[in-house]
């Protein structure tokens, strides 16, 4: 079951506040500032980022292709990328299953399944997935990545780390991995270290819009709201950051309330 501060995360709106994972498992998102085109190979990497309406049209687009060629991989990927930002997973999670028997060995095409099944909550089969997808010999950050998110879901926070630490040794300093690490670190309720690790991450210059949100979201959930507003306005429009900021203030304003969630947590 999802913890209280997963639900927060999931939850919180508007939809900037999200977990943004390194396979885009993503537990919600936000349209940032600039957002690409939705007609190409690049929408499945930025799904959690578009606005509604454009994810409809990816989904549009990339259904037509899907349908006239089953066995296309690329529209497969894409149609089920835009399914799953509109949380329609149960729907992705049936385009990539026809694909991954065309593609048995294919890793990107096991990835996008993976991420398909931990957006439809399926936990323990993508586990099994990304299993089937990497060895020891060979291992894929992205894809130790993923595992670790997969576990922060579970609450097993340490195995996460343990995750992460592995996909670091590969690719040190990858933005991606430490905002999913600084995230691990949220969920168990250590927000100053996952701060720490969040501002380590943005400072690679590498970081998307997100980490720097959930950046602005470690730092709200520690009373700096004027400083949170600020982070969160580099991607989006500064009425909208101001208003995820108010929504965050007044959610700490009700009883301690971050109190209870890491109580609850750590239960």
């Amino acid at each position: 079951m999802p913890t209280e501060t997963a639900r927060l995360l999931r939850f919180c709106k508007p939809a900037v506040i999200a977990l943004p994972l390194v396979l885009a498992i993503g537990l919600g998102g936000c349209a940032s500032r600039g957002s690409s085109g939705t007609h190409g190979a690049q929408v499945a990497a930025a799904a959690e980022t578009l606005p509604e309406a454009e994810l409809r049209e990816a989904a549009a687009y990339w259904e037509q292709r899907y349908e006239r060629d089953p066995a296309d991989k690329m529209a497969a990927i894409n149609f089920a990328a835009a399914l799953r930002a509109l949380r329609r997973t149960e729907q992705a999670v049936a385009v990539l299953r026809g694909l991954v028997v065309r593609h048995q060995n294919d890793r990107e095409v096991l990835a996008a399944y993976a991420k398909a099944l931990v957006a439809n909550g399926q936990f323990g089969e993508a586990l099994e997935v990304i299993g089937n997808a990497m060895t020891d010999a060979q291992p894929d950050w992205r894809l130790l990545s993923a595992r670790g998110t997969i576990f922060d879901q579970l609450g097993r926070h340490q195995e996460a780390r343990q995750e992460y630490e592995r996909a670091l040794l590969i690719v040190p300093g990858e933005a991606t991995v430490l905002s999913n690490m600084g995230m691990s670190f949220v969920l168990e309720g250590n927000l100053p270290e996952a701060e720490r690790i969040l501002r380590q991450a943005v400072a690679t210059g590498r970081a998307d819009p997100r980490v720097r949100q959930n950046l602005a979201l470690v730092v709200g959930l520690q009373g700096r709201f004027e400083e949170a507003e600020q982070i969160a306005s580099q991607d989006l429009e500064a009425q909208q950051a101001a208003e995820n900021v108010a929504y965050l203030r007044a959610m700490l304003s009700q009883g301690n309330r971050w109190e209870q969630i890491r109580a609850t947590d750590r239960s």
